[in-house]
């Protein structure tokens, strides 16, 4: 049927191409030269790269490190389990508008609502009278309310020990400390006071006849810082006339319209007027000098006189706030004082990062208690 030439030149194709396929004879393991059991255990003999040795295995030491992770956690603080904060933020300056509480209380705010970092809408009011007294008469008035604040500084301390408030320091919430600031002594722009020198020669020489003005009470933050450079310079800071206004812009009218001689005020307060050139900066209680506008402005230790005055600033939560709520704003202005928008606030204001939280901040105002105690000891404001 088929012609026998075709069928075995078919048949010889098939072998050729099955012996092709077929796997080569070196490939088939050769019993001989498998590694005895014996080798396989010398480790003189096991394959360099067959596996990692423990030794080559990365030590602890070797990981990555991170280089770029933030030291403070930034963004919206998650609300507790209670759900704090769900309501509007109060937030007291007790004082009027342009002074440092009021500044300060402000920068708070912004800070707070650029970096949102509260979640609902926020307030400042001003308490004004009393060197800060009504302020703190108020926020006694919201006992155990979380969505209240108050910012302060030395005047907490001193009218505590003058009995001017009727209320106790230790009974606010303390939450954060978070700027020094200093006092400058300005006079108007024709002054016939050129220098520290010329001023203090003058009140040496009649220490009523230079009225000076402050925004705060008598004996308080402006009039004590003068008082004790006085006391170091050889005057008697009873003798000196102090004129109290219940803010800042009060008080540079008076400077202003020739009513007072002097001010003692913040120099973050100092700047719009100094840069306006309404008034000239004397000198700075600062160690030492300050930069910006002021960076020509001697400290009172440059002039002659090794005296300074440091003025702390920080924000408390009203008597009885919860322990959730104190927790949530510790975290927060932690987080505020990391900020972009308050760091550039602190520079245009020339103020210090001064920050420290809520149990340092406790501490440091017992101290500041006992060091206010002895300067208005001193300085004849209390016995």
């Amino acid at each position: 049927m088929f012609d026998k030439k075709v069928v075995l030149f078919a048949l010889f194709a098939l072998i050729v191409i099955v012996a092709a396929c077929a796997p080569a004879p070196t490939a088939t393991p050769v019993p001989t030269v498998a590694p005895k059991p014996t080798e396989a255990s010398k480790p003189t003999v096991a394959p360099t790269a067959a596996a990692a040795k423990p030794t080559d295995a990365p030590k602890p030491t070797e990981a990555p490190k991170p280089t770029t992770a933030p030291t403070v956690a930034t963004g919206l603080v998650p609300a507790t389990k209670g759900g704090y904060p769900n309501k509007a933020l109060e937030i007291v300056a007790p004082a009027g508008a342009g002074g440092g509480w009021d500044t300060l209380a402000r920068t708070v705010q912004r800070s707070l609502e650029t970096e949102k970092l509260y979640p609902q809408p926020t307030t400042v009011v001003n308490k004004v009278g009393g060197g800060g007294g009504v302020g703190l008469a108020y926020i006694f008035t919201k006992k155990a309310d979380d969505y209240e604040l108050v910012v302060y500084s030395p005047p907490l301390i001193i009218n505590t020990l003058n009995k001017t408030f009727e209320n106790d320091y230790k009974e606010l919430t303390p939450l954060a400390k978070l700027i020094t600031d200093y006092q400058v002594i300005l006079v108007k722009a024709d002054s016939p006071y050129k220098t520290m020198g010329d001023l203090m020669a003058a009140l040496k020489k009649d220490p009523g006849a230079v009225k000076f003005a402050g925004a705060s009470s008598p004996g308080s933050m402006d009039h004590l810082a003068i008082a004790k450079l006085a006391k170091n310079a050889g005057i008697d800071p009873g003798k000196m006339s102090y004129i109290a206004f219940n803010d800042v812009g009060s008080g540079l009218t008076a400077l202003l319209g020739g009513n007072v001689g002097f001010m003692s005020t913040g120099v973050g307060e100092a700047i719009p007027q100094v840069e306006a050139k309404t008034v000239r900066a004397l000198g700075v209680s600062s160690a030492e000098r300050r930069g910006g506008v002021m960076k020509d402005v001697p400290t009172w230790k440059e002039s002659g006189w090794n005296v300074t005055y440091e003025v702390w600033r920080g924000i408390f939560g009203a008597p009885g706030m919860s322990a959730d709520a104190k927790a949530w704003w510790g975290e927060t202005l932690k987080r505020m004082s990391a900020t972009k928008t308050w760091k550039d606030s602190l520079d245009k204001l020339q103020w210090v990062d001064a920050y420290a939280d809520g149990d340092s901040f406790a501490k440091f105002l017992d101290e500041e208690f006992q060091s206010y105690k002895v300067l208005m000891t001193d300085t004849g404001f209390i016995k």
